[in-house]
């Protein structure tokens, strides 16, 4: 792979590397909303859910059930963005490594 493919090579893995960051931390922020319903709907007797515009009193067992697993989905989410961010950076520390060899080499040839 010439050094110009791996130059945009790795600048396209550091875009998806970004883009998965921002999807991470919107699933974070999700997940902290979520964690904080739990939290409140422990302490109430009366739960509610939004509806379009308006608030429905619903069942605080079933919406806490509801609550859980969106907690667990936004959890698999989020490792499963880990993992990818970390093959990611694994794959960008590579291709960094080839591409400063290359131009140490081209150095060594230029200066002989």
């Amino acid at each position: 792979m010439a050094d110009e493919e791996k130059i945009a090579k790795l600048q396209l893995l550091e875009q998806n590397l970004q883009n998965f960051l921002m999807q991470r931390q919107a699933f974070q922020g999700q997940l902290l909303e979520i964690e904080s319903a739990l939290e409140e709907i422990g302490k109430t007797d009366a739960a509610f859910r939004i509806i379009g515009n308006i608030m429905v009193k619903g069942n605080k067992e079933e919406l806490k059930k509801d609550l859980q697993q969106k907690k667990e989905m936004l959890d698999l989410r989020i490792k499963n963005l880990e993992k990818q961010e970390e093959k990611i950076k694994e794959k960008v520390r590579e291709i960094r490594l080839e591409v400063l060899k290359e131009m140490e080499n081209e150095k060594r040839g230029a200066g002989k």
